[in-house]
């Protein structure tokens, strides 16, 4: 075809990421900051960990522990968290005789057993013992995979995928602490395990079952046969505490389809063995004891070939009876009963109870809740409104099917009716991909998500900032200049009366089961308010522009009228002091006496107009406050004293950038570990839309430690919250931020919602944490929920998988990309929701469209069917506008954006392949499909297809035409009239092509299992040549060009990684006349394998987690760039470049401390982490660097002081580092 170069030179437009030799020091040196923590929970148990008789849980989020406890209202709050860098493998819980409080027990990568105690004081989990048994990482024979305990808190078994299970006796020492034995070895070699239970077998010697496949004829035999006919066998382990040593006790055939053991209850309470779970079947099996199975009811519309299998389970137990609740893979809950007698079993009884979201775990509460934590998308607290003994319901019984040759008993699947749905924990595991974009033109970026897995599947629009509920919203009258909330009596928990202020007059409103205005409250309604305060005495302060109205508990009321014309401009009060600041510079103190008189104290004529006033709230056990704060409007704050002897003295003065429009006084626990080591905090909010925080000496009442904070265009309002039970703060700017103490720092972030004018503190039956604000003319009622997440999600619900997404500007919608493998296309599994259900409140796309049904899945089919569409969002409405269905079992691969040579507007170009097989890889040929946007882009024309002979994995515009990465192959196309035009082809690649980035003539391409490969392309001659590729081979799964010579990715085992081609070989390649094709055709070192060039490692860290989507932005106006990452199990961080040399090495050397000072909980060094594949490099962990605040204050000093800083120092340091992102 003609050669044509586009306009602006070869390199075309860049932009370099400031991160490397930039700095003047020489490397690129990164600061990992994980914003948002994965939501995948791989782990959950239920017990008492805090306190005997409490109902919590403590769930693994892989490399995350939890402690959650559900509240009186059923919401679950989480208690504490911590990252134990490394991943949490399997969690139990065991409670030593006579003890009310349980410990963990924690298997995972670390090599070691490590048994953990819940601190409530500290709200901490404290590691009690750890015992080293292997060596570090996920191996196969290194025991962590399974953990089993034995009831009545005696051993502990912890076994390997193979081989290995170590049984560690527990006992008390004279001191009553808990003691650990040396391991006992119950090993077997070429054994594979598959399940591993502790026996309820009362006070005899501790009994371990677990099913395990002997492996060891099938290696001997090559013909296969042996691995036909190895057979899965039940064992018995006994520990025999009277000879400390394990023997293999029992064992017995089980079948090959059993996966799961579920203990009985015995001892007493039951007849003991357990519940062998296997495809189809569910069997009670003992030593001594016939077989008795029970096959399991299956969905009606499942496929005969395919079978069921159970997944999770839980058992609850109370004295008179026991049941176990098991759930299968496809969702479904079994309820399953024992009709036994004398520790004989007569019969197994399997009843279909409800279907909820496939689960890792569920936890059965004693307080009558349900835990579920879901394998793909949100979890869930349900309520237990039956347990499922309704006539009816599908039920099958041993006994019936005792005489064979029955059909198993099939149901059709339901919405909840045994189960209610509570509280939801938000998830966004597993994530497919993320894109950050502003179409809704707000002050920050949107995260656009593609979430889930089949019916969980959501695009999901993710906006920095908390979640806030809309309770309540009311018209006003007009628009009110102020809002407050007031009790009764303080012995009062919630509030009694809203108070509105207007221009001349206020609203009074009662607060019960209904909100109405009243009149006869004793406050002065024809005029403003300006504060309204409940005092100590249970009266009450009406601060109005003319002066002081003091309510008496009986009724009467007491003024204090303005002198002359003066009027109020500002007024601020506690419990037992007033201070008004009047025109003419005056400011009058008053205070509350022993007869209950608000009687003025003292008067001062300040220098200069004042532009807000704040009073420190009173101590516990004090009678008064000792300072004020005064904002002047020559930009200065003046603490003021009010102690008898000096009222009114000054006491200090700070200069500030702007005018202190409004103040607040917030103590705030700097520590965790000790509750009662609270600072006080002055919260000014500038004219200038900064927020700034400054320390108060609690004895000399100086200033120290200022932090400043923009939060947005207009001057921020301060207003007193409580939130969980503490001081909190709301400042209200052009957008509401929200601030609390967490984790040992005080945390300012935005609330998800549109402006407020003003708002207080609100408190009611059904809310009893909530905020009352006002937006333009209406009385919004606000309940803050999850508190600590960075972000806020709304979505839109999807019918398959998604796998890729593109977002257009100029349509203002998003296009995803949907397939799933095993289904039937465009068939449902519907119900109808049962009152009060899950899905109530939620929109459902999907078949049918009528009716008021909850989707739970696309119907099964054969292994090699897909269903696949694209769906055009709307993202005004969030709501599917137009939908692509793919036929002849095409599923979407891929999709981009591209505007071609000589197109005016943007096409849909979409990757699709035939008869996709995911192991081994291939297909019967695919598809590049260019669809163009009709009807203002809520809709889709297809333009023409075009054939390939492989996967086409990925898209990307180049130049005005497209590269597409099909299989092995990196083609160039352009846009032709009945199909796109092949103009150039590389077939260099070794495996498989699945991300293509570009910057002018460069492209960068990352292969599945090669890493990155730079590649040139020629206009002159039309070929793409390869001159540089990398040392490592490396799976690569997400890429993002930062600049001419540097690629970020993220690759298959958790590892994040940036690689640099050297300046000398990006000059020799640029010199070069034949663009790298002479050196990629064999000369200059190409003959020792591979490109001429080699990529240099800039930058490695292990994340844990698989990386799906990498992206170059900014998070804010003004914030810094950063390369923003989102992995499968939902956690987004970011990778902020330092761009001095003293920054770096302060935060290297701070990491270096915490490794010594603070270890892992869990036992796994960091820097072993941190390094799992490739040695950590030139990345800072910011997730370690901030516990520094919640280590001991000592150790806070100690490490400072090496560091030549104060701890304050330090953690503003590291707050400005979070606060550059977002």
């Amino acid at each position: 075809g003609e050669k044509r170069r586009p306009k602006g030179g070869a390199r075309g437009p860049q932009r370099d990421l400031v991160c490397g030799t930039e700095f003047g020091f020489g490397t690129m040196h990164l600061y990992n900051v994980t914003l948002q923590r994965g939501g995948n929970i791989q782990a959950a148990i239920y017990g008492s960990f805090s306190a005997p008789k409490t109902h919590e849980i403590v769930v693994s989020r892989t490399k995350v522990l939890e402690l959650l406890r559900p509240d009186a209202n059923g919401k679950l709050q989480t208690v504490a968290s911590t990252e134990v860098f490394g991943k949490v493998r399997s969690l139990c819980p065991f409670r030593l005789p006579g003890s009310g409080r349980d410990h963990i027990v924690v298997g995972s990568d670390s090599g070691r057993i490590v048994i953990l105690i819940f601190d409530a004081k500290t709200r901490r989990f404290k590691k009690v013992h750890q015992e080293t048994f292997g060596k570090t990482g996920c191996r196969r024979i290194v025991p962590g995979q399974y953990l089993a305990y034995d009831p009545k808190g005696r051993a502990v078994m912890i076994g390997a995928l193979e081989k290995q299970k170590l049984v560690y006796v527990l006992n008390r020492d004279s001191a009553a602490n808990l003691t650990i034995s040396s391991p006992l070895e119950a090993h077997k070699s070429r054994n594979i395990t598959f399940s591993i239970v502790g026996l309820d077998c009362g006070f005899e010697n501790p009994i371990f079952a677990a099913i395990e496949l002997d492996y060891s004829d099938a290696e001997q035999d090559h013909t296969g046969e042996a691995a036909r006919e190895a057979q899965k066998q039940l064992t018995y382990y006994e520990l025999d505490l009277g000879l400390n040593h394990v023997v293999r006790r029992w064992a017995e055939p089980c079948g090959n389809g059993a996966n799961l053991l579920i203990a009985v209850p015995g001892g007493g309470d039951g007849p003991g063995g357990v519940l062998v779970c296997s495809e189809n079947f569910v069997s009670y099996r003992h030593q001594g004891h016939r077989e008795v199975r029970c096959c399991l009811p299956r969905r009606s519309d499942l496929p005969s070939e395919r079978g069921t299998l159970i997944v999770s389970s839980a058992t609850h137990k109370q004295k008179s009876m026991f049941f176990f609740l098991a759930q299968s893979e496809y969702g479904d809950l079994y309820k399953i009963s024992l009709d036994w007698e004398n520790d004989t079993v007569k019969d197994v009884v399997v009843r279909y109870f409800d279907t909820i979201p496939t689960c890792s775990s569920v936890c059965v509460l004693k307080s009558g809740f349900l835990f579920a934590a879901s394998e793909c998308g949100d979890h869930a607290l349900y309520q237990f409104r039956g347990i499922g003994d309704g006539e009816g319901e599908v039920e099958a019984r041993a006994s019936a099917a005792s005489g064979g040759g029955a059909d198993p008993l099939t149901f059709a699947p339901r919405a909840p009716s045994n189960l209610a749905l509570v509280d939801r924990l938000e998830s966004l595991s597993p994530v497919c991909g993320l894109e950050c974009s502003n179409l809704y033109q707000e002050e920050t970026k949107q995260l656009f998500a593609l979430t889930g897995r089949g019916p969980s599947s959501q695009m999901r629009v993710l906006r920095p900032g908390q979640t806030v509920v809309e309770a309540a919203v009311s018209p006003l009258p007009g628009s009110p200049n102020g809002v407050w909330t007031i009790k009764e009596s303080k012995s009062q928990e919630h509030d009694s009366f809203i108070l509105v202020s207007f221009k001349n007059a206020s609203l009074v409103l009662s607060v019960g089961e209904t909100v109405e205005e009243v009149t006869d409250s004793g406050f002065q309604t024809n005029t403003s308010t300006l504060d309204v305060r409940l005092l100590a005495d249970d009266s009450i302060v009406q601060v109005v522009p003319g002066g002081l109205r003091h309510i008496l508990g009986d009724g009467r009321v007491n003024e204090w009228r303005c002198p002359g014309r003066k009027q109020i401009t500002s007024v601020s009060c506690n419990d037992r002091q007033v201070v008004a600041a009047l025109t003419g510079y005056e400011l009058v103190y008053f205070e509350l006496d022993e007869t209950g008189q608000l009687l003025e104290q003292e008067k001062k004529d300040m220098a200069g107009e004042i532009s807000s006033v704040c009073i420190a709230p009173v101590p516990e056990g004090k009678l008064r406050s000792k300072f004020l704060a005064i904002g002047g409007y020559d930009a200065t704050i003046r603490i003021l004293s009010l102690d008898p002897q000096d009222c009114l003295g000054p006491l200090a003065v700070q200069a500030v950038a702007a005018v202190p429009s409004s103040m607040l006084f917030v103590n705030v626990s700097t520590s965790d570990l000790d509750e009662e080591s609270g600072a006080l905090y002055l919260q000014a909010g500038l004219a200038n839309g900064i927020l700034l925080r400054t320390e108060i000496d609690a004895v000399t009442g100086q200033l120290s430690d200022t932090r400043t904070r923009f939060l947005g265009t207009r001057p921020p309002r301060m207003v007193s919250l409580r939130i969980q039970g503490k001081e909190a703060l709301l400042a209200l700017s052009s957008r509401p931020w929200v601030g609390h103490a967490s984790e040992g720092r005080f945390m300012v972030s935005p609330i998800s919602y549109e402006a407020l004018s003003y708002a207080s503190g609100f408190s009611s039956d059904q809310c009893p944490e909530a905020i009352v604000g006002v937006a333009g003319t209406s009385l919004r009622i606000l309940v803050p929920e999850h508190l600590g997440g960075a972000f806020n999600a709304s979505g839109c619900r999807l019918r398959y998988t998604p796998r890729a997404m593109a977002i257009s500007e100029d349509h203002k919608v998003v296009a995803v990309g949907q397939a799933d493998c095993g289904v039937v296309p465009n068939r449902f599994v519907t119900a109808a929701a049962a009152p009060g259900g899950e899905d109530d409140d939620m929109e459902v796309e999907g078949e049918p469209e009528g009716g008021k049904e909850v989707q739970l899945g696309a119907v099964r089919g054969p292994a090699d069917q897909w269903g696949s569409c694209i769906e055009v969002i709307d993202a005004a409405t969030l709501k599917v506008s137009s939908r692509v269905d793919m036929e002849d079992n095409f599923a979407v691969t891929s999709m981009s954006l591209a505007r071609f040579e000589g197109q005016e507007r943007d096409l849909l170009v979409v990757g699709c392949a035939r008869n996709v097989t995911l192991q081994p890889r291939g297909c019967d040929g695919g598809e590049v499909r260019v669809y163009s946007f009709a009807e203002g882009g809520k809709s889709l024309e297809l333009v023409h297809a075009t054939s390939v002979t492989d996967v086409p994995r990925c898209i990307e515009p180049f130049q005005g035409r497209v590269l597409v990465g099909v299989g092995k192959a990196l083609v160039l196309y352009e846009m032709g009239k009945k199909q796109l035009l092949k103009k150039s082809e590389c077939r260099k690649f070794p495996h498989f092509v699945v991300t293509v980035e570009t910057a002018g003539d460069r492209i960068y391409c990352g292969d599945a299992q090669e890493s990155f490969h730079f590649c040139r392309y020629r206009w002159e001659d039309n070929q793409i040549h390869v001159f540089a590729d990398d040392v490592i081979p490396r799976y690569v799964t997400a890429s993002v060009a930062l600049d001419y010579n540097t690629v970020v990715g993220g690759d298959k085992f958790g590892n994040i990684f940036v690689c640099r081609l050297p300046a000398d070989a990006s000059r020799e390649v640029e010199d070069d006349p034949t663009g790298g094709g002479l050196l990629a055709a064999g000369g200059n070192g190409a003959d020792r394998g591979g490109a001429p060039h080699k990529l240099d490692p800039a930058c490695s860290f292990h994340l844990g987690d698989t990386v799906t989507s990498v992206s170059r932005t900014t998070m804010q106006p003004g914030g810094k760039e950063v390369v923003l990452y989102v992995t499968v199990l939902g956690e987004i961080g970011a990778l902020v470049p330092l761009t001095s040399k003293e920054d770096a090495d302060f935060f290297s050397h701070l990491e270096m401390h915490l490794r010594e000072d603070n270890p892992p909980l869990c036992g796994r060094d960091h820097l072993s982490f941190r390094s799992s594949y490739n040695p950590v490099r030139n990345v800072i962990d910011g997730g370690l660097c901030e516990q520094f605040s919640q280590l001991p204050r000592e150790v806070q000093a100690r490490i400072a002081e090496e560091l030549d800083r104060t701890p304050g120092e330090v953690v503003k340091k590291l707050e400005d580092m979070r606060n550059k992102i977002m």
